[in-house]
């Protein structure tokens, strides 16, 4: 008997999204080496977009780590923490603590910027930790997926460029679904995933060192993550690892779609399908944890309304109608329900779908302003 799915789940949590049938498709195609031709003129691809949708400045290097997000975070911190390096994080949620972690793992000398769990940063509070603490990297979270939670990236970014720290920044939930402008913003280094709002499957991490932090960086104690090692199988051909083609064939295909999309009216999508959910969540008698103006369009953390059984509803969900949702972590383990709206998850019908598969479950609300 085989345990291999044979429907198709509506995966509407915290990633990873559902993969665009394009992607599927393209997988599909015959497995090359990772120095065939074919792969090479792939990469160069890949690096093409890259550089696009990050809106990269001149002199930035735009390439894919084969990993997770985890392992786009462990390279940008493998290349610019070293022992003793004075690094300023900002934590607003679960993310902002692994990379808090990661930066300690490096040798860092690690200060943490922590934020009430379900609020974004305020850019004067971290120019007060910089005056108290100068600091070579700043590290933060643009999309706390934890939490629901945005960060006003270009503000933080602005501060730390004036203390002369390099900016790190957490891209994972927001790259292809959220306004995200590295160039314009000043922001260093950059990592994100696949599987979330480029709507490829995971195995893949998007990553862009700009000008600056490639003039910065240390040397690496990871071989694997190494950016030298890295940059020469990128650029020079020179053998590192084994890619995996077909990840390439899906990544190269996402971003394709990125592309022909655009990325104003790709971002415009996201907020729209957003607030559509807000709405029906307020006629459900629902609310979202962070306040306006520091929401997430593509993760929607739901407060559990008082009287339900936060996990029996997940339960409902996935049994009854094919839907999995997330559950909180941390501080907020059975007080929300994480529910993205990401990449080719961020549609109307999924909504209609969703709010009425909330409905069945939930015992009756008192309607509430969301």
């Amino acid at each position: 008997m085989s345990l291999l799915p044979d429907t198709d789940r509506i995966l509407l949590g915290p990633g990873p999204s559902l993969t665009s049938p394009r992607v599927m498709r393209a997988m599909a195609a015959p497995t090359i080496s990772a120095l065939d031709p074919l792969m090479i003129a792939l990469l160069d691809d890949v690096r093409a977009r890259l550089t696009r949708l990050f809106r990269a400045p001149k002199g930035s290097f735009a390439f894919a780590v084969s990993g997770t997000g985890t392992s786009g975070m462990e390279t940008v911190v493998a290349n610019l923490v070293r022992e003793g390096t004075r690094a300023l994080v900002v934590v607003t949620g679960y993310f902002g603590d692994r990379l808090a972690q990661m930066c300690e793992r490096y040798g860092a000398s690690v200060k943490r910027l922590p934020v009430e769990w379900g609020r974004a940063c305020d850019p004067d509070a971290l120019g007060r930790a910089l005056d108290a603490a100068p600091a070579d990297v700043v590290a933060m979270v643009h999309a706390e997926t934890s939490t629901g939670v945005l960060n006003p990236i270009e503000q933080l970014a602005a501060i730390a460029r004036e203390h002369d720290a390099i900016v790190l920044v957490d891209a994972v939930t927001s790259f292809g679904g959220h306004e995200l402008d590295v160039g314009a913003w000043g922001v260093d280094a950059c990592y994100s995933c696949t599987q979330k709002c480029l709507s490829a499957p995971s195995g893949l991490a998007p990553v862009v060192f700009g000008p600056r932090a490639l003039e910065r960086r240390v040397k690496c104690r990871s071989f694997y993550f190494d950016l030298q090692l890295l940059e020469d199988y990128w650029l020079e051909r020179k053998y590192h690892h084994t890619m995996s083609s077909v990840l390439v064939y899906a990544l190269a295909e996402a971003l394709a779609i990125v592309e022909e999309e655009g990325l104003d009216a790709r971002w415009a999508r996201h907020e729209r399908n957003h607030r559509a959910l807000l709405e029906g969540l307020g006629v459900l008698g629902l609310s979202v944890l962070p306040p306006q103006g520091e929401r997430l369009w593509t993760l929607n953390a739901v407060r559990v309304p008082p009287g339900a059984d936060e996990a029996a509803v997940r339960r409902h969900l996935l049994e009854e109608f094919n839907i999995e949702i997330g559950t909180g972590l941390g501080p907020l383990a059975g007080k929300i329900w994480r529910v993205g709206l990401m990449g080719a998850c961020s549609a109307p019908r999924l909504i209609v779908l969703l709010l009425g598969a909330l409905e069945s479950a939930l015992p009756v609300q008192r309607p509430t302003h969301v």
